[in-house]
């Protein structure tokens, strides 16, 4: 039963779609004005090399990517599903909620698309679908608790699964569902529902598992081992993760949840209302133990946002959601006073930020991509890392390797690559700093260093003639194998592309 009339709630649905209207005119704009960033680009390498799975996350965004592909190349239309993804969830928000409040469920909602990430955040990563697909599950398995409906269970098992397919911290949501069920009293415990949706999770997992047990178990051994070389006990990464929550979610409500905590207990006795605050408090607690130990990234947290609007609705006032509203809009002016501003100035304003040549590199690539025309035809083209490679790659529209050691990231270039159909061939590499010749010498025939200037920013080539893929192979891959592709030993070992194609007669070593 509504407990406000249309009526009243009319000013605030003219808001609600005013801010729509804006909010999405502002991200099209900067979805265009903004050039492609390196993730993104190499995202969308998944997409023009479509598979049912990559190296760093399931393959969910890359199959979006590329269907949208085979419309455009354009940068708007690339990041279409980021643009239009807070609208797409703020009515989702919209649905659920009107039935008990039509005030509380447009107050909601315009929190959720006022948030500054969601007002200026045009960048297309694994994350996009994750939001979606968790939050649609999320609202059946609520709308399953609700009517008992063993089909509302099964579909929020198959959306959970397609957010798996998206990224791991689909995870995190089952995780808050189990909790829900243990903390129900205990004849109203609805095991079987809970069962049947984990059952349809198990498809889209055994896929996924399947590509890796195929793949090196490269997702697992990214997302587990190989990129957490900078964890360890620290002061500097819980306060950061504090700082993150303050920002991702509204600091009025937050103070508004603790101010009102013993009226907040009355309030949860609504099966609602406990579970959407276990939605996003059990996976950020998740967050919090983990960050004791490791920075926790800001996208880490936009899947679970939008259920803190949603039990922001069903425990608070709408005296205390328009605070909300109004602290929000004011922060996301600032947040866009501040991109217009940045735009309208001159690209060597920047000059003196250590950051300068990746803008540059970034906003002229098409004129860096000229200095490299002599080149064509005579060269294979690659960089020192993945960002480069792929933000030239995106570009040109013609795929830069990368060459030498990288990082733990972008490592899906390893199943692109083979260094053996390059073996006596020329390779010219882009670098954004100066590079070490002994890292180049050892092997090639010949090496020539170049270096140029792009409207006061310095970029070197390495032109390297007649690799020397075996000596390649001992001094750069053998060690990338020690380092990236020692799998533990409790895993069963299917096929490996990196051990398979350089070191045929040697199995992977284990941990």
């Amino acid at each position: 039963m509504q407990t406000f009339s249309g009526q009243a709630a009319l000013p605030l649905r003219a808001a609600f779609y005013v801010a729509l209207l804006l909010t999405l005119a502002f991200k099209f704009w900067l979805a265009m004005a903004l050039p492609m960033t390196g993730d993104e680009a190499y995202f969308i390498y998944w997409g023009v090399y479509p598979d049912y799975g990559f190296y760093d996350h399931p393959p969910m965004v890359g199959w979006i990517l590329a269907l949208l592909l085979k419309l455009s190349r354009a940068e708007w239309v690339l990041r279409l599903p980021v643009i239009v993804l807070p609208a797409l969830v703020a009515f989702a928000m919209l649905q659920y909620l009107r039935p008990a409040d039509e005030s509380k469920a447009y107050l909601a909602a315009l929190s959720f698309l006022l948030l500054p990430v969601n007002v200026w955040n045009v960048l297309i990563t694994t994350d996009t679908p994750l939001v979606l697909f968790s939050f649609l599950s999320a609202l059946c398995f609520a709308a399953a608790l609700r009517r008992e409906s063993q089909l509302l269970y099964a579909v929020s098992g198959a959306l959970l699964g397609l957010a798996f397919l998206s990224k791991y911290f689909a995870v995190l949501l089952g995780l808050a569902y189990l909790a829900f069920v243990l903390i129900q009293p205990a004849g109203r415990r609805n095991w079987r529902g809970l069962a049947l949706a984990f059952a349809l999770v198990l498809p889209f997992a055994a896929l996924n598992a399947w590509w890796n047990y195929n793949h090196c178990w490269a997702n697992l051994m990214f997302n587990v081992y190989n990129r957490h070389g900078d964890a360890g006990w620290s002061l500097r990464t819980p306060a950061l993760y504090l700082l993150s929550l303050l920002y991702m979610l509204s600091p009025v409500a937050l103070y508004q949840f603790w101010r009102g905590r013993v009226a907040l207990r009355q309030r949860l006795a609504d099966s609602r209302a406990r579970f959407f605050m276990l939605a996003w408090m059990a996976p950020l607690a998740v967050f919090a133990l983990l960050a004791l130990a490791k920075q926790i990234g800001l996208h880490w947290l936009l899947s679970f946002v939008p259920f803190f609007f949603m039990a922001a609705a069903l425990v608070l006032s709408a005296a205390q959601l328009k605070k909300s509203v109004v602290y929000l809009f004011a922060f996301s002016v600032i947040h866009v006073a501040g991109i217009v501003g940045a735009s309208l100035l001159p690209l060597e304003v920047w000059k003196n930020s250590r950051l300068y040549d990746g803008i540059v590199f970034h906003v002229n690539t098409a004129e860096l991509l000229q200095r490299l025309e002599p080149y064509a035809g005579k060269y294979a083209f690659s960089a020192d890392g993945f960002s480069p490679a792929v933000t030239a790659s995106y570009a040109s529209g013609k795929y830069f390797f990368v060459f030498g050691s990288a990082s733990s990231h972008g490592r899906h270039d390893d199943i692109l690559t083979d260094f053996r159909t390059l073996a006596g061939k020329n390779i010219l590499v882009l670098r954004k700093n100066p590079p070490d010749p002994a890292d180049y010498t050892p092997y090639f025939a010949a090496v020539e260093l170049r270096r140029f200037e792009l409207h006061g920013a310095s970029f070197y080539l390495v032109l390297g003639q007649g690799f020397d893929y075996p000596r390649y192979r001992a001094g750069v891959l053998r060690p990338l194998r020690e380092r990236y592709y020692r799998m533990p030993s409790y895993l069963p070992l299917g096929h490996c592309y990196f051990c398979e194609r350089y070191f045929p007669d040697e199995p992977c070593s284990t941990r």
